[in-house]
């Protein structure tokens, strides 16, 4: 008997866009709420284009973008903030301001919030920030103001349920054991909301470890989309140009390790 999966969440159908000369595109693929996919691919590859599509920063030149199979133009912009929470690169946020107001932040498209206080906290501490609360956003070092930072994307689809929460590089600024942390963070609050994430990354350990699904960029097109096991290696070896090694750990998780013994290719992988 097939299974019955739930309509898309996202949707790219033939979505292309243009940078100056850069062609980015087209691109085909769907999202649905509750996945994990982690977008990996080489620096300039246009990861972070691609989430721009998504978001709808970036128009796209031809195809569509589709978010609860409705074309992302036509949604109301209070509305998707209630349903869709994204977290580029760089944050820009007046530097002044208290912590706990960068965090509402996320609430802002709530006409009524009388929970919003509470929740900013909840959202700090699960975000490991509970302690720079009281504190101004402009004090903080890189990591600390990350991490309000992904906290402000939990405020923001709390007491939502199947969101869809886009991330570009939110562990870059962190040490080893807070990433961890926070990538347990991530996914404990997604699973207990059913929310999807998609999150841009450069660790291929991460993306193995808390994502169920790989999307590989290259050359500004999508090419391969594939699930996060041992599978996925000789295609990732293709995608960076280097070999790849891997093991289980003592706790049974898939460790990968790289090691420069093929030569780099542009050759399109097999999606």
């Amino acid at each position: 008997m097939h299974q019955i999966l739930p309509p898309p969440l996202l949707q790219l159908d033939g979505a292309t866009a243009r940078l100056g000369a850069k062609h980015f595109g087209p691109f085909n693929l769907s999202l649905r709420a509750g996945e994990r996919i982690a977008v990996l691919g080489p620096s300039g590859a246009g990861k972070s284009t691609l989430l721009r599509m998504m978001t709808g920063e970036l128009p796209c030149a031809q195809g569509t973008v589709s978010f609860e199979q409705q074309d992302l133009r036509r949604w109301p912009k209070a509305a998707l903030a209630r349903r869709r929470a994204v977290l580029p690169q760089g944050s820009d946020v007046a530097y002044g301001l208290l912590v706990e107001l960068v965090i509402g932040l996320g609430r802002v498209a709530l006409a009524s919030d009388p929970q919003g206080e509470r929740i900013v906290r909840e959202a700090a501490t699960l975000a490991r920030a509970g302690h720079l609360l009281g504190r101004t956003y402009d004090t903080l070092s890189g990591g600390e103001q990350a991490r309000v930072q992904l906290a402000r994307i939990f405020a923001q689809l709390w007491d939502a349920e199947a969101g869809l929460v886009l991330v570009d590089e939110p562990l870059a600024a962190l040490d080893p054991g807070l990433q961890f942390d926070l990538l347990e963070s991530m996914d404990a609050f997604a699973a207990q909301r059913g929310h999807a994430v998609l999150a841009i990354l450069h660790d291929i350990n991460h993306a193995m470890l808390a994502f169920d699904r790989l999307l590989l960029v290259a050359d500004g097109q999508l090419v391969g989309d594939l699930a996060a096991d041992v599978g996925a290696l000789p295609a990732l070896e293709a995608l960076y140009g280097i070999g790849l090694g891997s093991a289980l750990n003592d706790a049974g998780d898939l460790v990968v390790t790289p090691r420069r013994t093929v030569p780099r290719t542009a050759a399109r992988l097999q999606a």
